[in-house]
């Protein structure tokens, strides 16, 4: 019931203990029993610089509690900046009825710069009579480490298993014991049973419970080959060949996606994505309809998540190929829990410019337009225009999505690739990705440069698409 929860600032206990009935109180940082964390704990916590492990298991904890009772999250006046961060974490409009005129003057400004709404109340006679109107000021904010506990909740209920062929890479390995730990996703490792064990044991890894398979020595081989050369023999493939290939890591995670042994395959640490790739197009291949693969990003910003495309895949997509990566884009935004509204970029808004590279995304909307999205896809749309309200008031006025976009589709890969880059350095969004988007079930690609947590993303991103597909 997290609609009907709040944030409660108040000086009073009289107020804490008189709340209406079915509001159930909830001590992010307290001495008291049953609060996630002491002051001693969160100071410790603070001061060893893990607030967001501090955060994270905030989050986790109200997700429980509010699955069955409206919450006040009451604030700890000890920790004012705090008390703003878990607010916007856990998305709740913010209630203070404290008489302290700086505590008022400091959460009114501070908050409403975070993106979140306060409101000054007198007492809790005037709560009970407000509270409704009070919820709905509730802003729609999704913070980075809100989405990453999304991930884990998701993948838990996929229920999926992932096969990581490079395991010589000790990246994989942690984020393999990450994952682990947590048993939000079943993993295949590939590689020999004691080189993984020898080299868990050397970074102090628990890896007991992970499913190893040597892709040179298994029971898989032969079944492998002789699907493999029956699906590539038409293409020239001998069986020798086939039996060659299925050795192959990469291959051979392949052939167990596709003869469902694992729901999903993440790879690319230590390989190209042409080899991640061309093994899952000969084999696993496209959905029926799509007519090219490419690659968006789920990008985390302060307060919100959207999906950039196409940033990995296809350098330079016929206006086709355009609105079918809109279409595909559209699927993962609903997959991870977004309302999709496509924003067809250009470096014109509606009908101000001219020349072929807008008349090109005039034509890819239009097919856009003409699927499944309708109304939920507009351009041409410059970026001002298509993220920000004010801007798109005066650009495009009438559009559905001009202001509201989540999901941006960028003319090109030089386009694509580029913005999510400079947005990742330059804003400190959280970039996940690339999602790989039009296979039959889901290979997912890393960059070379991936550090640890973006491998357990790619993970958990991999496990909730093999529920979708």
């Amino acid at each position: 019931m997290c609609e009907n929860s709040f944030y409660l600032i108040t000086d009073n206990q009289n107020d804490i203990q008189n709340l209406p009935t079915n509001i159930e109180c909830f001590y992010p940082i307290c001495d008291k029993n049953g609060a996630v964390f002491s002051e001693e704990k969160a100071k410790e916590l603070l001061l060893n610089n893990q607030k967001n492990e501090l955060l994270k298991s905030i989050i986790e904890e109200f997700d429980k509690k509010a699955q069955n009772s409206a919450l006040a999250v009451v604030a700890n006046e000890n920790f004012c900046f705090l008390n703003l961060e878990i607010a916007r974490n856990l998305n709740l409009p913010i209630i203070n009825l404290s008489k302290c005129e700086f505590k008022k003057t400091f959460f009114k400004n501070n908050a409403e710069n975070k993106g979140l709404s306060v409101i000054n109340l007198t007492d809790l006679k005037e709560l009970n009579s407000k509270l409704e109107e009070c919820l709905k000021t509730k802003k729609n904010i999704i913070t980075p480490l809100n989405f990453e506990t999304r991930l884990y909740k998701m993948a838990k209920n996929a229920n999926s298993t992932i096969v990581l062929p490079e395991s010589d890479d000790e990246r994989i390995l942690k984020a393999a014991c990450i994952i682990l730990k947590s048993k939000a996703v079943n993993l295949i490792l590939l590689g020999k049973n004691d080189e993984i064990s020898a080299n868990a044991q050397k970074l102090g890894l628990n890896l007991k419970d992970v499913k190893i398979i040597d892709p040179q020595n298994n029971e898989y081989l032969e079944e492998f080959a002789n699907t493999l050369y029956e699906l590539r023999k038409a293409k020239g493939m001998k069986l020798e060949e086939a039996q060659k290939l299925v050795k192959d890591r990469t291959y051979f995670s392949t052939m167990l996606v596709y003869s469902g042994y694992a729901s999903g395959m993440v790879s690319g640490a230590s390989t190209t994505t042409a080899e991640t790739i061309r093994p899952a197009l000969q084999t696993i291949k496209m959905k029926p309809g799509v007519s090219t693969v490419s690659g968006a990003f789920l990008m985390c910003l302060e307060n919100e998540v959207v999906v950039f495309a196409d940033c990995a895949i296809t350098p330079n997509p016929t206006e086709e190929q355009l609105a079918g990566i809109a279409i595909s884009s559209a699927k993962t935004a609903r997959d991870f829990g977004l309302d999709p509204k496509i924003a067809m970029l250009s470096y014109s808004t509606g009908e101000s410019g001219s020349g072929e590279d807008v008349d090109f995304i005039k034509r890819a909307t239009k097919l856009a337009k003409d699927s499944e999205l309708k109304d939920s896809v507009d351009g041409p749309l410059q970026f001002d225009a298509a993220f920000d309200e004010i801007v798109a008031k005066k650009k495009m006025p009438n559009s559905k999505v001009a202001g509201r976009a989540n999901v941006f589709i960028f003319p090109n890969l030089n386009c694509g690739n580029i913005c999510y880059k400079a947005v990742q350095r330059t804003s400190g969004a959280v970039a996940i990705g690339p999602i790989l988007q039009g296979l039959k079930k889901p290979v997912n690609d890393l960059s070379r440069g991936c550090l640890v947590e973006d491998i357990v993303n790619t993970i958990l991103i991999t496990a909730i698409q093999a529920k979708e597909i």
